[in-house]
């Protein structure tokens, strides 16, 4: 092969680093700009200092916007969840008490309870061949408005106390018993057993249940009925105390005379045996609405309604029994409107969770089917590899030109360079100081090594480095590197034993995390080897590899040339010139034996940083290869495979991935912890296992595995709230500009001996 020269490939365009691309017209008002007065030029500043500052404020608004949709979608459950269950699922329900402090009169009395303003109870007995039929625990969708129809059939009039959380979820349920004529009583909001509760849950069951009556009729009630009540003689020293902090509060307290017991599901004629009072006596009967199969209610009603009415009964409410004033009043004004408010964001939850739990499902399916298939793969992809027969073909003994991009790398650039002088293959190492201003070319031309060379441009962009780097090189085989990382002895050997095979255009090495001490830099490192190197395994045996990692890439100059070198286009340039390579009918291959040890972020402001750029710029890269899908040949076997490989597994999944953390919260808090547990413990477990294979295939010690549930709890949410600010960032067609790392220089070169030197 000869030594000499290649042609240089065409210089981008200078812009200040780390600047979007220029377009013709930024550059045309530039140009016009030098051309004005001075007085002009200061008044332009002003304005773009206005405007830098609203640069600043967008990125704040798209932080504020992914985290007001990732609360939102927590409140939304948690509303959801008290419409359908008790927060803390607190079913108590007390057993019998003694009654020392209960009046006898009061236990004696009828089943209507009321207080005088002195605090003195009475009880009020319906009169005599009457009844009240009164419904507990709706309204149902279901139910209710069988009972409604019977009760209109037979000209009966009936009392229900409702529940809010039932009125919240069935609002037009509350407006037809009214407009049937039917009373309405308060049943509190969650059917909670009183007799457990403080004097502010007493309260905030009391109110929560007349704003839902206040949205969704426009009344209250003064009417009500305390969950597992019966008669007036059952009251003790538990519940006493409640009666009476319901009467200083001006409600009516509505016991029962006789219990249907339909809540058992007897038969028919049971329910009509057991509703039927002492011959004349009047009586408040209890049936339920909800709660249950109410099949044998419906039927029983009518019967017992014809029974009762043969005997010269009469049928009114429990308030119309006393010839009181009606206990249901109207309201207006804000206390409407802020129970329509509760209303409608019940009914929005309503038709978002059956969405989310499907998506769920979805998004579980699709991350057990990922890991099985990256398994799989992986196994079959190091299976192909370690067969005997194997070979990419002859060796590949020639000289390799390595690019090392660096802008004020100077915690780094030492390290290295001095890991690529230690490599035991032929080759030249070409820095390439994109403007630097710590003095990181200083640094790299005082090691004098040999066969270093050190090229200085203006601030240009680390795609624009990395072509200057390319039309320097000397030789056809490029291996391009980050100025934070370190290769070891055989990498640059290991890298580009594939290009033995003149169909591969490029090679992708396995990046690894050097700083993995700590916490953050754990995650990393499990992330690195389970979520890169493992679906690198996977991507390779489906030939639609979508990334040459920035820290370890090894290409054919010819392959750059067909692409059109590296592209500014995109702040993913890696993932852009990959897909290109892809399109352009180039095989792009990954060689794990080829190892590169990076720093990583160390903070969580780093970290997002640097993920926010990823998920932006491979999200610009997906979108600019978009044609990719429609096209024929290699380029359309990318886009039908590939790309829709990527956009599931590195936006659709991850953006939905918080769904699981907070669906195990909902079920732990609203419906079975135990099975909740055990769900996301199951699919814990089965990440655990595929991570554990990953770094038996990396040759990795499993300790860091211990940092995985807290890595799923807390790194899921953080990826979240990058892609969706990703996402708005793209959607709004801001443009971001390169954001610098701080570097510490922690990984450092390993302990090789000297260079080959390049002939």
């Amino acid at each position: 092969m000869s030594g000499g020269r290649q042609p240089r490939l065409p210089r981008p365009r200078r812009r200040r680093h780390p600047a979007a691309p220029q377009t013709q017209a930024q550059g045309q008002a530039r140009a016009r700009s030098r051309s004005r007065p001075v007085s002009r030029r200061v008044s332009r500043r002003a304005v773009s200092r206005v405007a830098a500052a609203g640069r600043h404020a967008l990125p704040r608004l798209r932080m504020v916007l992914g985290v007001a949709t990732l609360a939102a979608l927590v409140c939304g459950m948690l509303l959801d969840g008290y419409l359908h269950a008790e927060v803390g699922n607190d079913a108590r329900v007390h057993s019998s008490y003694h009654a020392y402090d209960v009046p006898h009169r009061v236990r004696t009395g009828g089943p209507v309870l009321t207080f005088d303003d002195h605090g003195r109870p009475t009880g009020h007995r319906i009169p005599a061949r009457t009844i009240a039929l009164t419904f507990d625990d709706g309204p149902d969708p279901r139910w209710t408005p069988k009972i409604l129809k019977v009760l209109r059939e037979h000209d009966v009039p009936g009392t229900f106390f409702v529940l809010g959380q039932m009125v919240v979820r069935n609002p037009s349920l509350v407006r037809r018993i009214r407009a049937d004529g039917h009373e309405i009583g308060v049943h509190t909001f969650t059917h909670a057993d009183l007799a457990y509760q403080d004097s502010d849950r007493v309260d905030r069951e009391l109110a929560q249940s007349q704003l839902a009556l206040a949205g969704a009729a426009g009344v209250n009630s003064s009417l009500f009925r305390a969950p597992y009540a019966s008669t007036l003689g059952a009251l003790d020293d538990r519940t006493w105390p409640v009666q009476r902090y319901l009467g200083d509060r001006g409600y009516i307290s509505a016991f029962i005379d006789v219990d249907s017991r339909d809540w058992q599901r007897p038969t028919v004629e049971r329910i009509v045996r057991n509703a039927t009072p002492a011959a004349g006596k009047g009586a408040a009967v209890l049936f339920h609405d909800a709660g249950g199969d109410r099949s044998r209610t419906v039927r029983a009603l009518g019967t017992y309604i014809e029974r009762m009415k043969a005997k010269g009964y009469t049928f009114t409410t429990v308030t119309g029994a006393l010839g009181a004033e009606a206990a249901v009043h109207p309201v207006d004004g804000a206390r409407v409107w802020q129970g329509r408010a509760l209303i409608w964001a019940a009914a929005l939850t309503q038709i978002a969770m059956p969405w989310l739990a499907w998506l769920l499902a979805v998004v579980g399916l699709a991350v057990l089917a990922r890991l099985l298939m990256m398994v799989v793969l992986a196994w079959w992809h190091r299976r192909a590899r370690d067969r005997r027969r194997f070979t990419w073909g002859r060796a590949v003994d020639e000289p390799v030109s390595v690019i090392v991009p660096a802008y004020n790398e100077k915690e780094c650039i030492a390290n290295t360079v001095r890991s690529l002088a230690a490599s035991t293959h032929p080759i030249e190492i070409l820095v390439v100081d994109d403007g630097s201003t710590d003095g990181t070319a200083d640094i790299a031309q005082a090691l004098d090594l040999p066969n270093v060379r050190v090229l200085r441009q203006e601030n240009a962009g680390k795609a624009a480095a990395l072509n200057r780097g390319i039309a320097e090189a000397r030789f056809d085989l490029i291996v391009m590197m980050d100025g934070d990382t370190v290769f070891e002895p055989g990498t640059v050997r290991e890298l580009i034993r594939p290009f033995a095979d003149p169909g591969i255009g490029a090679v992708a090495g396995n990046a690894k995390v050097g700083n993995r001490a700590g916490l953050i830099g754990a995650w990393q490192h499990v992330e690195y080897v389970m979520g890169f190197n493992l679906d690198r395994r996977m991507y390779d045996l489906l030939r639609c590899m979508p990334t040459i990692p920035g820290a370890i890439g090894a290409f054919r100059r010819r392959a750059l040339l067909d692409v059109g070198g590296m592209s500014a286009d995109t702040l993913a340039e890696d993932t852009d010139v990959t897909i290109a390579l892809h399109r352009a009918g180039w095989r792009v291959v990954y060689q794990d034996s080829a190892r590169a040890w990076t720093e990583a972020p160390g903070t969580l402001g780093q970290l997002w940083r640097q993920r926010y750029r990823w998920s932006y710029g491979t999200m610009q890269a997906l979108w600019k290869h978009r044609r990719s899908l429609v096209d024929r040949g290699p380029s359309g076997r990318f886009g039908r495979v590939g790309m829709p490989l990527v956009v599931l597994f590195q936006v659709v999944a991850p953006l939905c991935a918080p769904l699981i953390d907070l669906f195990t919260l909902y079920g732990a808090v609203f419906i079975d912890p135990v099975k909740a547990l055990l769900a996301w413990s199951a699919l814990m477990l089965a990440q655990l296992l595929g991570a554990a294979y990953a770094f038996r295939l990396d040759g990795e010690r499993y300790r860091p595995l211990l940092a995985l549930p807290l890595q799923q709890i807390a790194y899921r949410q953080l990826m979240y709230v990058v892609l969706l600010h990703s996402c708005v960032t793209a959607a709004s067609g801001a443009l971001l500009p390169w954001q610098k790392l701080r570097r510490t220089g922690e990984v450092d070169s390993p302990r090789t001996p000297a260079p080959k030197a390049v002939r």
